[in-house]
């Protein structure tokens, strides 16, 4: 058994020993909204948004990025779930700033394991390997913080399954301070209507 796994095996018969009243939450999220936000593992939402188990669902992926499984979550949230509004929060410091969909498909396409960031940018200490199938997949990465936050507000605003009435708040989460900023346009543009 792997280090990794046996601690983390250990800290969940720790967490079920505690368990107690969780096993009676409802399915439906208590607080009636979701967030969408990046997997860097900085980024705490229950902490920074202040959620308890059983408030909100947290869709994340790599950059909290709209494609079509965070469209298909939040879709899943508000229909059947009954979420009324929706935050999309980036981050400062975002790893997705650092590359681009040809970097990815080039270091893909010379080795499958994993790169490293040096002062040149990325680069593969291995190089066997690797698979072309990487020029197929937009990875979403992005070069403007606020420009993402507007754009992914105004996919989820623009998109014929989503409600008109939902509210989509746009915020950066700053890595340095914890504090949530607002990007005011793309507020704007999730207004409900």
């Amino acid at each position: 058994m792997s280090k990794i796994l046996e601690e983390v095996i250990k800290a969940n018969q720790a967490y079920a020993a505690q368990f107690g009243s969780k096993s009676e939450l409802p399915l439906p999220p208590g607080r009636k909204f979701a967030i969408l936000t990046c997997m860097d593992a900085r980024l705490d939402p229950a902490k920074y948004a202040g959620l308890a188990e059983g408030d909100a669902h947290v869709i994340r992926n790599a950059g909290g990025r709209v494609n079509e499984d965070a469209i298909r979550s939040l879709l899943i949230s508000h229909k059947l779930l009954g979420t009324q509004e929706w935050f999309v929060i980036h981050h400062s410091d975002c790893g997705m700033l650092t590359f681009t969909n040809e970097i990815m498909a080039d270091l893909l396409a010379e080795s499958l394991e994993s790169a490293a960031l040096g002062e040149d940018g990325w680069y593969n200490p291995q190089k066997e390997g690797g698979s072309r199938a990487g020029q197929y997949i937009n990875f979403l990465p992005f070069k403007n913080l606020e420009q993402s936050v507007i754009d992914d507000v105004t996919a989820i605003r623009n998109h014929p399954l989503v409600s008109k009435h939902i509210p989509i708040y746009g915020y950066i989460y700053d890595v340095k301070t914890g504090a949530l900023v607002e990007v005011p346009e793309a507020t704007e543009i999730g207004k409900a209507q």
